[in-house]
């Protein structure tokens, strides 16, 4: 009886209230605040009375209501669809609705999109809400990359005379075994183990990312891993954003929240024109890694797109379109244009955070890259 009773009232809540009538049940005080909730979002267009409206006071408590009730990924989900039903942007430049807003990477974009909008009084506290989601992210994502990228960059050549810092201890280890002191207590190895680079054979990664509106997600992510790339003495990092026009935002590296807060979102796309600055820098290009961040909808000259792509390929450039650098699921691309770079032998799909460590280890170590 007490599972029949769950079961209409969870269907109760999910159907709304057109649906009192229906199922013959009363809800609990509790159970009344998160209908209350529910209906604000998803049974009024912003101007009924009883749902949000404009009202800073209703959204604060219906935030406020919404972090109570709700597991954080509903709460996320429930805030991006408040504000793409409800047209909530706005009230994101009043401090006291931004420090209710839990926040994530949909929270970021928006407020870049709202950079040039938002007042002197609620900067500070967008800055530290973009600041708190960059450290969560970047302590998440951090080792991941090092471990990735160190290993790879390592096995490039063996070394048996490795430095302290180079030793590979596992290997040694288990190599010298034999060697063990008894007396001791430790190992003498009789041969160190390791691994160390080639001189003059530094990596450069080229992360060059389109600042349309729907990369916004992509180019929080694009700017952590660029973060966390150029902190490592073993690659030289260059971050590019373009949109019709390009800029490079390298030295802006150690702190992606300044990237984030100097980018522009929105406007056309010229692939074009990136992949012709992108010519301009490549110095070794058998020693470059370039990632190219794009959905490929392209509004420059497309022929000349694909044939400047055609050319970094065949000088030797590794070359990699991510057509996506979200969680977001399948992304919508163009189709036609990620097919001709597929032909030109240039690996195109999307990529989620958690996989784009290992794409760049194997991207690294020489290994063949392919969708998955």
């Amino acid at each position: 009886m007490q599972d029949s009773k769950l079961l209409q009232t969870r269907w109760r809540l999910l159907l709304g209230q057109e649906a009192e009538d229906i199922l013959d049940i009363e809800l609990e005080d509790e159970e009344q605040e998160i209908d209350r909730a529910l209906s604000d979002l998803y049974e009024s267009d912003g101007r009924q009375q009883g749902g949000l409206a404009g009202s800073k006071p209703k959204v604060g408590r219906w935030l406020g209501d919404i972090r109570k009730y709700f597991p954080k990924p509903v709460v996320r989900i429930m805030q991006k669809d408040a504000m793409e039903r409800l047209q909530l942007d706005q009230l994101l430049l009043e401090p006291e609705i931004l420090e209710t807003l839990e926040p994530d990477v949909d929270l970021v974009v928006t407020i870049m999109s709202l950079k040039n909008v938002i007042p002197s009084k609620t900067k500070a506290t967008a800055r530290k809400v973009v600041a708190g989601v960059v450290a969560a992210l970047k302590k998440r994502l951090k080792m991941p990359t090092y471990k990735a990228i160190r290993g790879a960059l390592n096995r490039s050549v063996r070394n048996n005379r490795p430095k302290l810092g180079e030793i590979h201890w596992n290997r040694t280890i288990q190599r010298n075994l034999k060697h063990y002191q008894k007396d001791y207590k430790t190992i003498i190895p009789e041969q160190l183990h390791g691994f160390g680079r080639k001189s003059g054979k530094l990596k450069h990664v080229i992360l060059c990312i389109d600042q349309s509106g729907s990369m916004g997600s992509s180019l929080v992510y694009a700017s952590i891993f660029g973060a966390v790339m150029a902190s490592m003495s073993a690659l030289k990092t260059t971050m590019l954003v373009f949109d019709t026009s390009v800029v490079n935002l390298t030295d802006q590296l150690k702190d992606p929240v300044d990237i984030l807060f100097g980018v522009t979102l929105g406007g056309g796309t010229d692939i074009n024109l990136a992949l012709a600055h992108v010519d301009n820098i490549v110095d070794k290009p058998e020693d470059t890694v370039l990632i190219l961040i794009t959905d490929l909808m392209e509004g420059g000259n497309l022929n000349e797109m694909l044939g400047r792509a055609r050319k970094l390929k065949r000088s030797g450039v590794n070359f990699i379109c991510l057509l996506a650098l979200n969680d977001d699921g399948k992304p919508f691309y163009s189709v036609e244009n990620a097919s001709s770079f597929a032909a030109l032998g240039i690996p195109t799909f999307a990529c989620t955070p958690d996989r784009f460590p290992g794409l760049m280890g194997d991207v690294l170590m020489g290994r063949k890259v392919e969708a998955s």
